[in-house]
């Protein structure tokens, strides 16, 4: 993690998002699987993280929209961060997406010491090769365009099991009229603007405004255990003022903000790090299955990692536990009982900037789905940046 974010890093970001998309939603298996013990017993028949192979059609990428929504906004985007940083920050989130996911397979399994075991007997994350078709990730200039996109995206989330809140929003769309970008605020809903289009709630955009908010902070090489602190005390308030000043459902939003915040200090009071110091406070025993159940407490319904709040939580909580080590992030980012391959997408892309590809094994990124266009995306980026 010493010196700034190269391209690497930023494709490393995207692409193994796009891993950890598919490898946590493994087709469907993985992403509703609530053990994830058993998602690790399945990693370990596959023989291992390090011998699967993310590729279609197995292991379809569950993030095609964000992906849509990349290409279209990243035009307007600039921060500071080297070449190989952003590579691997773009291809180690299509990674983790893809290796979350496995093709279905542990994304729904619910438990990770049962997808942890089929690491295992795929021979471990380093002899995992993501390719399609086995591993395919999960999801696939204005906001007009970036609405048209995401309903153009729609077209290709068959079998990519698309999460309920994302149908009805794109569903609710109409790019090209005026406030087509916008959706009804949905009170169930659990996404500032591209949050809003899919998930109105701030249970829902918030999270979005913290995968950003922590993409940002790795750029910045800002120490991790300051990264809760900051969403806290400088982007809720900026975010909450920014929803304010738009005049859109701000009533509403005002009424539920609360949960997003509360939900953060108490977690970041569990690890000690409400200071932005630490040191981070563990549980004695924090294995597979010791996860699976205190993952479940960060969660609002009890599916881990499936709300705007929790799928940033656990893919910091999941940083701040595995430092610079590939296989620790994925045990504890993708293989788990939760939505797996949503954690693993923040969780990978946040690591592809801090580490790049630093001893990530080349199976488990070189032939991911949609690769190119993530490498492409970090290039762009960062050629935006400089």
């Amino acid at each position: 993690m010493d010196g700034p974010a190269t391209l690497e890093h930023y494709k490393a970001a995207m692409v193994l998002s796009g891993a950890g998309d598919a490898l946590g939603y493994r087709n469907k298996l993985w992403e509703y699987n609530e053990s994830g013990p058993a998602i690790h017993q399945e990693v370990k028949e596959l023989g291992g993280l390090k011998n699967i192979r993310v590729e279609l059609p197995d292991w379809p990428d569950d993030a095609l929209n964000w992906y849509e929504f990349t290409d279209r906004v990243l035009t307007y985007l600039c921060r500071p961060a080297t070449l190989e940083h952003y590579k691997a920050a773009m291809v180690l989130s299509g990674a983790g997406d893809a290796l979350g996911y496995r093709n279905k397979l542990w994304e729904f399994n619910m438990s990770g010491p049962a997808i942890h075991q089929e690491v295992k007997e795929l021979g471990g994350l380093k002899n995992i090769r993501v390719e399609l078709p086995d591993w395919p990730g999960r999801l696939g200039r204005s906001l007009h365009e970036v609405a048209a996109r995401y309903v153009e995206g729609m077209k290709d989330m068959d079998g990519r099991a698309p999460g309920n809140s994302t149908i009805w929003g794109v569903s609710q769309l109409k790019p090209g009229e005026e406030g087509g970008y916008r959706v009804p605020y949905n009170v169930r809903g659990v996404a500032v603007e591209t949050g809003r289009m899919t998930h109105p709630h701030p249970t829902g955009f918030l999270g979005a405004v913290a995968s950003a908010l922590f993409t940002a902070y790795a750029v910045q090489r800002r120490p991790v255990t300051t990264w809760g602190l900051g969403l806290i005390k400088e982007a809720l308030p900026v975010a909450q003022n920014f929803v304010q000043g738009q005049g859109f459902a701000v009533a509403e939003t005002e009424r539920d903000w609360g949960y997003f915040g509360d939900k953060w200090q108490w977690y970041l009071n569990l690890r000690g790090i409400s200071n932005g110091r630490g040191p981070v406070i563990w549980p004695a025993n924090y294995g597979p299955a010791e996860r699976d159940k205190v993952y479940k407490t960060f969660s609002l319904s009890g599916w881990a990692g499936c709300c705007g709040h929790d799928a940033p939580m656990i893919a910091l909580d999941a940083l701040l536990g595995a430092g610079s080590d590939w296989e620790e992030l994925m045990s504890r980012a993708a293989f788990h009982g939760g939505d797996s391959d949503s954690t693993a997408v923040i969780a990978c892309c946040l690591w592809g900037l801090l580490y790049g590809f630093q001893g990530v094994p080349k199976g488990n990124y070189s032939k991911l789905e949609y690769r190119n266009r993530l490498e492409k995306s970090a290039e762009q980026l960062y050629a935006l940046s400089h």
